[in-house]
C-alpha cells in the first residue's frame, strides 16, 4: 500500500480527502468530512486535533451512532469475518483472532452485559492492549456510568483513528511544507 502525503491528499479537494480518509473513524466518514473545513493540516496530529473537536461538537445522537458503528471486540462480526479490514487488522494484533473457547464465551458475556447496561458496544483502542488487560478494562468499564462510558468511547476512537492515519501516512510526508 502506498503511504499517503496529507498535504497533497488536501490539494485534491474535500472529496477525495474523505474518501481516502474517511474510513478513520469506523463507518463515519462525516467526521473527516466536517474536520476538513478545519485545514489544511499541518500534519496528522492536526487532522485529529479538529475531527475531536468535531466528535466534540457533535450532536449526543451523532456521537452515539459513530459508537455503535464500532464492532464488538472479538464479537460475532469477528467470527463471521464481516468486521472492516482495519476492525480485523486492530483485534487481531491484541490476540483476538486467537482466543479459546472459554475466552469466547467471556468476551460474549461481557459484550452482551456492556451492551445491555449501555445500549452500545464497549471500545477500546485493543492495538494499545493485549486480550487479557481488555478484558479486565472491559470488566472495570462495566460497572462505570453512561455519560463516563460515552466520553470514553470518543477518547478511544480518537486514539484508533489516529494510530489508523499514521498507518496512512508517508513518513516525513505528514503534510508539513518547508
Amino acid at each position: 500500500m502506498s503511504r499517503m502525503d496529507l498535504a497533497d491528499l488536501w490539494g485534491q479537494g474535500q472529496a477525495a480527502f474523505v474518501a481516502a480518509l474517511g474510513g478513520l473513524f469506523e463507518h463515519s466518514p462525516w467526521v473527516v468530512a466536517r474536520a476538513y473545513g478545519a485545514g489544511p493540516f499541518a500534519d496528522g496530529e492536526a487532522l485529529i486535533a479538529a475531527a475531536a473537536a468535531v466528535l466534540a461538537a457533535a450532536s449526543g445522537a451523532e456521537q452515539l451512532a459513530l459508537i455503535r458503528a464500532h464492532p464488538e471486540l472479538a464479537g460475532r462480526a469477528a467470527i463471521a469475518g464481516d468486521l472492516t479490514q482495519a476492525s480485523t487488522s486492530e483485534q487481531k494484533s491484541a490476540g483476538l483472532d486467537r482466543l479459546t473457547p472459554a475466552e469466547y464465551a467471556r468476551f460474549h458475556a461481557l459484550n452482551d452485559a456492556y451492551r445491555a447496561r449501555f445500549g452500545f458496544p464497549f471500545i477500546l483502542c485493543v492495538r494499545m492492549h493485549d486480550k487479557a488487560s481488555i478484558l479486565a478494562a472491559l470488566e472495570t468499564r462495566l460497572a462505570g456510568d453512561e455519560d463516563a462510558e460515552i466520553a470514553a468511547a470518543l477518547t478511544e476512537i480518537t486514539r484508533i483513528a489516529r494510530l489508523r492515519l499514521s498507518d496512512l501516512l508517508a513518513p516525513g510526508l505528514s503534510g508539513a511544507r518547508a
